[in-house]
């Protein structure tokens, strides 16, 4: 039992333990600060190691930076020279439309605009088909003159041009509404002559690419017709009894296109916008042009003396005299190659101010709305415009003894007020109730979500939504019902930024000069395709559903193109307003400029894609995916890789879009440049790069275009 007992711990055992306990104590901690110190002095010699690298790769960009550049301004060539070519593409248009001798006007000539509209106002008693005829030949008119303030530089244009151009659009639009309203006199005063046999009304409905016309005459005036609904057709409106018994006629006059809204003006440069950039350049001109002058003056000094050396030396004479003719006449073939080049420069600079023009966000937001108005910067007119209108009934004409007499009032056509401004009886109070009308959404155009109607205000000179209640769309049928209160111009509206911002997008080749742009947003993917100077919609999914659109397959230089998506309701393109309405990725506008450049410059042989780490770097620099891309044969995972640029520094990094985290750590065995073009010289094959140095100007040009349209890499 006794040896079984535990044995007792001394107390001088105990302090043993003790000192054993703080002794190991001291030597963990100590080999904890050892290795705390020697993990230290690792990270820190990795660290040297790093930035004395990252210093040898800066030194090393630093170097070769000017070559770089220089590579790059030749490159960058291509901008001035598609800009010299439709310059060209301008007058030879104009000189093909002087030499047709066809009877229209050149609307970039103020005379022959004045000629034309003088001439189809003394014009009279023109039918409705008539006009529509004419009309071709107005809208082709209004179009060209809207591309001209679009497509040439602000810089080139002068402000007189630009308001005789905006002056000559608003009287053709004008004059086009009137002959219209004229025109619809003239088929009313023959309404008797019309009229349907079964109701005793005249209903007539003519069609036109740019113009619909719904007329409908109530001659009878039978309390119980209530309900008009013009033929093979679901338009229509439900009028009250006071109308239903009233000498009117109703008219829907569609224009497919808004000659309502106010014209936007066309901004004319402010001299910090482009004398900055290029007024250096020009003093650039003048004084080489000035030391030119000066060298060839000192050329013909030394004629002058080489003169009076012929009096004493015939022979030697005659030959100094050929060699300083052969100086002259270098002398001033390095001028002239010299001012070329100067003004190629100045070109150069020019466009860049331009572009940078593309991507300004404006600094203040539009002026204040009412809850009722219509921010034409928020929001977009789709399908064109519905002219409703409750008209007087014109005197019909007569036949009597074989003569057709027609009375035609002084003051021509009169509208029909409703409800009357003033009215005697006031127990008539339900008797000018709302009329319901409904309408059809024009074929061409998408809605992604349902419409909303609004009503034009002539004295506030903008849109309403007042007025209009229990407005009911049916997508499938395309009919949008509603009350409305008071007639007048109506238009469907939907958010200009409603495919704003874009989920994802790729800028990938197709072929040489050829490549396919794909932006897709909550509601669709849109594909366009781009060559030379031309683009075209490819295709529209939505919801995974392929929409066929009567602009697929159509080519068009990028302004018109960009316009007719638009107006489509297919706008993937932000104005200098919209980061007010969308919450956007912003960069630094020459950072962006200068990434949709280069990008452009690589597009016939590189394919670009949406990277998420684009929204986690600072606005100085845009993250983007980009690959090498040669053939069509699409792998499922595709090599890309991730590029960052801030405009003077472009760099591959060592993320990939699956990692957990940003970070700008350089991919190893890669080195900084400064250009994109060089960081990818790097890793391309001899083939790529031949693609890229051969790439057509007026394609790159166009891509670059589109790129600063759409502006990708803030939007997205």
């Amino acid at each position: 039992m006794s040896g079984s007992k535990k044995k007792k711990i001394t107390k001088a055992e105990r302090l043993k333990l003790l000192q054993e306990e703080e002794e190991r104590r001291l030597k963990e901690e100590e080999e904890a600060r050892l290795k705390h110190e020697k993990e230290e002095m690792e990270r820190l010699e990795i660290q040297r190691i790093e930035k004395e690298k990252w210093s040898r790769l800066e030194a090393k960009d630093l170097e070769r930076r000017n070559e770089e550049l220089e590579e790059l301004c030749l490159l960058e060539g291509c901008f001035p020279e598609a800009e010299k070519l439709k310059q060209e593409t301008r007058l030879l248009s104009q000189w093909k439309h002087y030499i047709q001798c066809d009877g229209s006007p050149d609307p970039s000539v103020a005379q022959e605009m004045n000629t034309f509209i003088s001439l189809w106002k003394e014009k009279t008693n023109e039918t409705f088909e008539e006009v529509i005829e004419k009309s071709k030949v107005v809208l082709n008119l209004i179009e060209k003159l809207k591309f001209i303030l679009l497509e040439i530089s602000p810089c080139d244009l002068q402000v007189k041009n630009i308001i005789q151009h905006q002056g000559s659009i608003l009287q053709l639009q004008e004059l086009l509404h009137l002959k219209f309203n004229v025109a619809t006199e003239i088929l009313l005063r023959q309404a008797s002559t019309l009229a349907d046999l079964d109701s005793g009304n005249m209903e007539k409905v003519i069609k036109d690419e740019n113009v619909t016309l719904y007329v409908w005459a109530n001659l009878k005036k039978n309390p119980r017709y209530r309900s008009v609904r013009f033929s093979e057709t679901q338009i229509g409106f439900e009028i009250p009894r006071i109308l239903a018994t009233s000498n009117i006629a109703l008219r829907l006059l569609h224009t497919h296109y808004d000659h309502v809204s106010t014209l936007h003006l066309v901004s004319t440069p402010s001299k910090e916008d482009t004398s900055s950039v290029t007024e250096p350049v020009k003093d650039d001109v003048d004084n080489v042009e000035k030391a030119i002058s000066k060298e060839v003056e000192e050329k013909s000094k030394q004629q002058e003396r080489g003169s009076h050396l012929i009096q004493e030396e015939e022979i030697k004479v005659e030959e100094e005299q050929g060699d300083i003719e052969v100086k002259m006449s270098s002398a001033e073939e390095e001028s002239e190659a010299i001012k070329c080049e100067l003004e190629m420069k100045v070109l150069s600079e020019t466009i860049l101010a331009a572009q940078l023009l593309l991507v300004e966000n404006a600094s203040e937001k539009p002026e204040f709305f009412e809850d009722n108005m219509v921010d034409l910067c928020q929001f977009t007119t789709l399908g064109g415009i519905y002219h409703l209108d409750i008209l007087e009934l014109p005197p019909q004409c007569k036949r009597v003894k074989g003569w057709m007499i027609m009375e035609i009032l002084k003051e021509g056509l009169q509208k029909y007020t409703y409800p009357p401004e003033t009215t005697e009886d006031l127990e008539t109070e339900n008797a000018f109730p709302p009329i319901e009308v409904t309408l059809e959404v024009h074929e061409n155009v998408i809605f992604f979500e349902d419409p909303m109607v609004a009503r034009w205000d002539a004295e506030g000179k903008h849109w309403r939504t007042d007025g209009i209640s229990n407005v009911f769309y049916k997508p499938k049928e395309r009919l949008v019902t509603f009350s409305l209160e008071t007639f007048g111009p109506l238009t469907l509206i939907q958010d200009a930024h409603i495919n704003m911002p874009y989920q994802s997008w790729e800028l990938r080749p197709l072929d040489v000069n050829k490549v396919l742009l794909t932006v897709t947003t909550v509601f669709t993917e849109i594909q366009i395709q781009i060559k030379e100077n031309l683009c075209m919609l490819s295709s529209i999914k939505l919801r995974d559903k392929k929409h066929v659109s009567i602009l697929e397959g159509k080519w068009m230089t990028p302004i018109p193109f960009i316009i007719a998506l638009k107006e489509a309701g297919l706008n993937i393109f932000p104005t200098r307003h919209s980061h007010f309405y969308v919450i956007i990725n912003n960069k630094v506008p020459l950072v962006e400029v200068k990434a949709y450049r280069q990008m452009a410059l690589l597009s016939s042989a590189f394919a670009f894609g949406w990277s998420k780490w684009n929204l986690l770097c600072n606005s100085t620099k845009v993250v983007f995916k980009v690959r090498e891309h040669l053939t069509e044969e699409c792998t499922e995972t595709p090599n890309w890789a991730i590029l960052m640029f801030s405009g003077d520094r472009a760099q591959r990094l060592k993320i990939k879009e699956e990692s957990e985290a940003f970070s700008e750590a350089l991919k190893e065995e890669t080195e900084f440049h400064s250009t994109l073009y060089h960081m990818l010289k790097d890793c391309a094959s001899k083939e790529a790069m031949e693609k890229v140095r051969s790439s057509n100007c007026q394609f790159v040009n166009s891509v670059c275009h589109m790129l600063l349209s759409t502006r990708l890499l803030s939007y997205s």
